[in-house]
């Protein structure tokens, strides 16, 4: 309860209101609060009857959806069992089980590296609010058939299997997002061999996606014999030496919980100096730019960027001495 009041906190902080300040910041948090009930809900009962769908985005006037299939399925069952966290509203808690339940077939995933993506925020948080034994069966499973991406022979958990005429084994940044699945699986099981993936994962990635700045290259190909990389790119960035503001925030998002389940200082380590670049490249604004090395105009802001970002910072925030923090 009190991680998601902080969250929703740092929202409305980040979000720059002019007005907040003129009343108290308890009764700004609790609107906010009151008014993400009453339009998830209004979002939740408009797809009830619309079986196995799930909302995406808006685009030309309109609401588009996707299936469980969409790598970010998960994340408005997520937002639901949030919502339900704070209120306690039984009608969310019923909508959060309809839609978690409909990301389901997903723990049977073996073709992308989004597992986590789709099983944590929906059945994670289902389990952590509910106690509902059937989802740990869910995320089990969703942890094993993550697993089958992990080659022992480079020690990485393998993104994509696209474009083969150009990457032998791709890893991009995002997938520091999905160990703490395969952590939280070794925890739950006992299977130790769950958590030596996770951490073989994220020592290759601390090693091979930096560059001296610490900012991070979006994807690493490396060489299926070697297992070495063959390419440093980038896939939604603005070139192959830029800084995609995302890709930053999922690094110092993904480290600082890697540290938070392993306790190795490295990560931690890794998470801050994210942060850092992450914090010196926003602008005045604190709206991030899609990427940061992109030129002043056209301006193109990311807010996933800068909401993942702000999750990680309260996440590393927690880990660090106060007058670190």
């Amino acid at each position: 309860m009190k991680k998601f009041l902080t969250y929703t906190l740092l929202g409305v902080l980040l979000a720059g209101c002019a007005g907040s300040g003129r009343e108290p910041l308890e009764t700004v948090v609790d609107k906010a609060l009151a008014g993400a009930e009453r339009q998830t809900l209004l979002m939740a009962e408009k797809y009830s009857a619309r079986e196995g769908r799930l909302p995406r985005t808006w685009e030309n006037g309109e609401d588009v959806s996707s299936d469980s299939r969409w790598w970010c399925s998960g994340f408005f069952p997520g937002v639901l069992w949030y919502v339900y966290e704070n209120g306690r509203n039984p009608r969310v808690l019923e909508y959060a089980r309809m839609f978690t339940a409909r990301v389901e077939r997903e723990k049977h995933t073996t073709d992308n590296h989004d597992v986590g993506f789709m099983l944590y925020c929906s059945f994670g948080n289902g389990l952590r609010l509910t106690g509902d034994k059937s989802y740990e069966e869910v995320l089990l499973t969703g942890a094993r058939s993550l697993a089958t991406r992990f080659k022992p022979e480079g020690g990485l958990i393998r993104s994509w299997d696209h474009n083969r005429d150009k990457w032998q084994y791709p890893v991009i940044i995002d997938n520091m997002m999905n160990l703490e699945l395969l952590m939280w699986a070794a925890d739950r099981s006992g299977d130790k061999s769950l958590r030596d993936m996770a951490v073989s994962h994220a020592d290759k990635t601390l090693k091979h996606h930096f560059r001296p700045d610490f900012s991070s290259c979006h994807l690493v190909s490396y060489d299926t014999i070697s297992g070495q990389p063959h390419l440093k790119q980038t896939h939604q960035g603005l070139s192959d030496s830029s800084a995609w503001s995302r890709g930053q925030a999922w690094a110092l998002y993904g480290f600082a919980i890697s540290y938070r389940h392993t306790g190795k200082q490295e990560y931690l380590d890794a998470s801050k100096r994210t942060a850092n670049f992450f914090i010196a490249n926003v602008q005045e604004d604190w709206l991030p730019r899609c990427d940061f090395r992109s030129p002043e105009q056209p301006v193109i802001y990311d807010a996933s960027a800068g909401a993942i970002a702000a999750c990680g910072l309260l996440e590393l925030a927690q880990m660090l001495p106060a007058d670190e923090a």
